[in-house]
């Protein structure tokens, strides 16, 4: 009875009005950007120029997108962006995956866990460095290679840290040994509890990785050699901060006719769309997935 008069109490719905209010604000200036960035990639050359465009477009045109998806370089770069999300997902979450589950272990159950644990600590304060890196990268036959872009930063301790926690917190003790005692072995308790029962945890550093590899865009300019194999972020990165239009592939009549600014707002918000269209689908277990293994089932 408490516990509801206390939300029924003036202070309380005073602090939910303005509550709402500040996440209103907040969703806004996360909203209104995106809604300018398209409204100037569908806006005419001349009201793009002359920065005459608020939250509408100004003489409707698709031309700026038209010219992007048809443009052969950018749908390269497109594909290789989406190459290296999967991949590159994939091949993270299946070693961490992995890794976080020896690692939750205790000691009496997988003997040399500490010396493991702080192993992977360890990278997450000291590295070698962009140029020791490089020179293994290259050594090892990965430059100009999606490989390049996937191996280097397969395992990122941090999120490493959050699974093992989450292993070691929220999937029941008891489960584990009931299973044992039945007579599972070790893969098929990672496979029909483990997985099962981290699925929140599971969709958050999925999301926390796929954001990584779809912004990441240094790695794809000192690792691929050939402009054709640059992932979209590398690409834009080329197109919007060098001002580098040789890898746009277009002739000098079509860049004089097309306005920058519309093409590189059609470009960017076609960039921003992938994880705007995933991120709903992981967003219930997303909720849940942010308190990684702070409170005991």
């Amino acid at each position: 009875m408490d516990h509801l008069q206390r939300y029924q109490t003036k202070s309380y719905k005073t602090f939910k009005v303005f509550n709402y209010i500040f996440l209103g604000l907040a969703a806004l200036v996360c909203i209104l950007p995106m809604i300018h960035l398209l409204a100037v990639s569908l806006s005419g050359s001349a009201a793009a120029s002359a920065g005459a465009v608020s939250l509408l477009p100004v003489n409707f045109t698709t031309e700026a997108y038209m010219e992007t998806l048809g443009n052969r370089n950018f749908l390269d770069a497109l594909r290789n962006g989406i190459l290296r999300v999967v991949l590159g997902t994939a091949v993270s979450m299946g070693l961490l995956l992995c890794a976080a589950y020896a690692i939750s272990k205790n000691e009496q159950e997988f003997r040399g866990r500490n010396f493991y644990t702080w192993f992977f600590v360890f990278t997450m304060l000291f590295n070698g460095g962009l140029v020791p890196t490089y020179i293994v990268v290259t050594s090892l036959g990965l430059s100009n290679s999606i490989w390049a872009l996937v191996l280097p930063v397969a395992i990122n301790a941090f999120n490493l840290v959050l699974l093992m926690n989450f292993f070691r917190t929220s999937v029941p003790k008891s489960l584990d040994e009931a299973a044992t005692i039945d007579g599972a072995n070790h893969f098929n308790i990672f496979m029909r509890i483990y997985l099962p029962v981290s699925l929140p945890a599971i969709a958050t550093i999925s999301l926390f990785t796929m954001v990584f590899h779809w912004n990441s865009w240094f790695d794809g300019l000192i690792y691929m050699n050939d402009a054709s194999r640059y992932p979209l972020s590398t690409f834009l990165q080329t197109i919007i901060v060098q001002q580098d239009y040789s890898s746009m592939d277009m002739d000098a009549a079509t860049v004089r006719n097309l306005n920058q600014r519309t093409v590189e707002s059609a470009q960017i918000f076609i960039a921003a769309l992938p994880m705007l269209i995933v991120y709903p689908f992981l967003q219930k277990y997303f909720v849940k997935g942010i308190v990684l293994g702070s409170e005991k089932e």
